[in-house]
């Protein structure tokens, strides 16, 4: 047996490679939900971290590998690649499969996972509007899916919507730029695919009854065609009146995207300026966050984290020139306070980032109901005690032994409140 990749965890190497995937022995793998593939796939915990092994070809292995890692190092939502294991033989000395690893992504579910038992209106959107954000990142970097498919991406919550993360880049192909007609396919073939999977929900009867499988295929092509003419269509402005730059650049930024470059050329008249995205970066908020605060989180919650640590740099009486102070003060005052009051044994329920907005949205209600705003603290311990305390295990591992989910219904078995998706 041979392992090629990062240097990980030694026990990986210590699994029992000599048996076919879907034979590892229950006290090797754990169960956690997952999406339909087309290879075996087996979850393994080594040291609290959780694993992902596909069983397949070599070369599509290694190919996967290669890519998995370029998305990683372009920082493109995708799981992160560990290593590519070859060479394997079973007892008898025949040859079997190679299988890829990677890092298990904490908090994320199949698209199957995110609901008890019939697919929302407001959630299939909200899944849609998250791909088709993916779709743009991916084609902003040169990489053409050639299989986007709901049962490829992997959702995490992110501030009331979803983020959402390539899980599948076995058909993939990576490219300086994207042609027209490269992301055409792509689309169709998303549209497609997505347009397939929810008439299999629709058959099972677990699709709401007036969405139509077809409309919402395509309404995928719409939200990213929306998106795209604003990331990369071109922009006229005069020098008198620079508003239209300004106002794209807001849009954009409110979209979770920077300009990292811009192309900039003077009209014949020489008064009108025609400006053209070049290279577009995602992730606005998260980085301002990050830059302040230290914390690493999805688009939507570092929005709303920041827009609470506005709220509290006014209140605390400091300028936006101190900015800096004020993120040390929020960070000890208000998030390490709130994730302070989380008994341990609820704090893998979701990402701290996303338990801070929900308290958020609590206290809202909370003082809407009451007609004062209500002190934050008294917001945290009802959400402790009356939210968090029947939100489902998110995290990572919903079972200790494989046989507690079968293959059948893995991507099944996470039951989430109506009011929770």
């Amino acid at each position: 047996m041979k392992m090629t990749g990062i240097a990980a965890e030694p026990q990986l190497a210590f699994l029992p490679w000599n048996t076919p995937l879907e034979s590892w022995p229950d006290d090797v793998v754990v169960a956690l939900p997952r999406g339909i593939s087309r290879h075996i796939v087996r979850f393994v915990r080594i040291e609290g971290v959780v694993y992902a092994i596909k069983e397949v070809e070599l070369e599509l292995a290694e190919r996967e590998y290669r890519l998995l890692t370029d998305l990683h190092r372009r920082d493109v939502p995708a799981v992160e690649p560990v290593a590519v294991v070859s060479d394997r033989v079973d007892a008898s000395g025949e040859p079997l499969p190679a299988a890829l690893i990677t890092r298990h992504l904490q908090y994320s579910l199949p698209y199957r996972a995110l609901f008890s038992s019939t697919l929302r209106a407001e959630t299939a959107e909200r899944l849609l509007d998250a791909l088709a954000v993916l779709l743009v990142q991916l084609h902003l970097t040169g990489f053409s899916w050639n299989d986007c498919s709901l049962s490829n991406t992997l959702f995490r919550r992110d501030a009331g919507a979803f983020a959402a993360y390539l899980v599948d880049a076995e058909t993939g192909e990576l490219h300086a730029t994207l042609t027209d007609g490269q992301r055409e396919y792509d689309l169709e073939t998303a549209a497609t695919n997505v347009a397939g999977e929810l008439m299999d929900l629709q058959a099972g009867e677990r699709l709401q009854g007036d969405l139509d499988p077809i409309v919402i295929g395509v309404s995928l092509r719409t939200r990213y065609d929306s998106l795209w003419r604003e990331i990369t269509g071109h922009i006229e402005f005069t020098r008198d009146d620079r508003y239209p730059l300004e106002a794209r650049i807001r849009r954009l930024n409110d979209l979770g995207f920077d300009f990292a470059e811009l192309q900039v050329v003077t009209a014949d008249d020489g008064d009108r300026m025609i400006v053209q995205p070049k290279v577009v970066d995602a992730g606005h908020h998260s980085r301002r966050l990050i830059r302040l605060t230290g914390l690493d989180v999805e688009e939507n919650q570092a929005r709303r984290l920041l827009n609470d640590l506005d709220s509290y740099r006014v209140k605390i009486g400091l300028g936006p020139e101190d900015e800096e102070i004020a993120a040390h003060q929020w960070v000890s005052e208000r998030f390490e306070r709130a994730m302070a009051e989380v008994p341990a044994d609820l704090r893998s329920r979701m990402e701290p980032a996303e338990i801070f907005h929900e308290i958020l949205e609590h206290r809202w209600f909370m003082s809407e109901r009451a007609g004062h705003s209500v002190p934050f603290i008294d917001a945290v311990h009802s959400y402790v005690e009356n939210v968090l305390v029947s939100k489902p295990d998110e995290r990572s591992v919903i079972g200790s032994r494989s046989g507690d989910i079968d293959d059948a219904t893995a991507e099944l078995r996470i039951v989430v409140p109506p009011d929770a998706d």
